[in-house]
């Protein structure tokens, strides 16, 4: 598995003239995820802290040009990180908006992670679940449609916290207090 270093997912976001607030939010959403994968008890975690790190740097490589071209970022990430070599780097950060399956009771996988984490950043600020969403329910909640979908995805990333702290030795509240250095140093 080819993963990109540290070095390497900055060198992306310079290239991709990523914003300085977006580079924000992608580095206190690694935060986040790599603080979650730290918590996990050995035993439960099977998850490559690599690939976590990598894909949550990462995670919006696409999002300032999609302002642009309207496409899924999430979707444009995934193929830009596959057409470097770093398909399964792509396939996590294909997830981050939405995952592709729900698993309600397995170990927490590194898309989940990341997913769960980019949820719990507002901007570049550690918030809430229901604070977050709220956001996203008033950004992007133009339509009734637009609002289902949103509350879906709501009640999905709350099964997924239920998931992801019975794992965690702390709840989803306590989780700035247990947050790691900013990410990376």
């Amino acid at each position: 598995m080819k993963i990109p270093s540290i070095e390497q997912c900055y060198a992306l976001m310079v290239d991709t003239a990523m914003p300085d607030h977006i580079v924000a939010h992608s580095r206190r959403v690694c935060q986040v995820a790599m603080s979650m994968v730290d918590h996990l008890p050995a035993e439960d975690a099977r998850v490559n802290r690599e690939l976590v790190r990598a894909s949550a740097l990462l995670h919006d490589i696409t999002k300032f040009q999609s302002f642009t071209t309207r496409e899924n970022h999430a979707t444009s990430g995934a193929r830009f990180l596959e057409t470097l070599g770093y398909p399964e780097v792509g396939a996590v950060v294909g997830q981050h908006v939405l995952l592709d399956f729900y698993d309600p009771i397995g170990l927490p996988g590194e898309a989940e992670l990341v997913n769960y984490a980019d949820k719990r950043v507002l901007h570049d600020q550690v918030v809430s679940l229901e604070d977050r969403m709220w956001y996203i329910m008033n950004r992007y909640g133009r339509s009734e449609n637009d609002r289902l979908r949103i509350r879906c995805l709501w009640d999905a990333t709350a099964t997924l916290e239920k998931k992801l702290f019975g794992f965690l030795p702390f709840s989803p509240d306590q989780l700035l207090e247990n947050l790691g250095p900013f990410f990376p140093e």
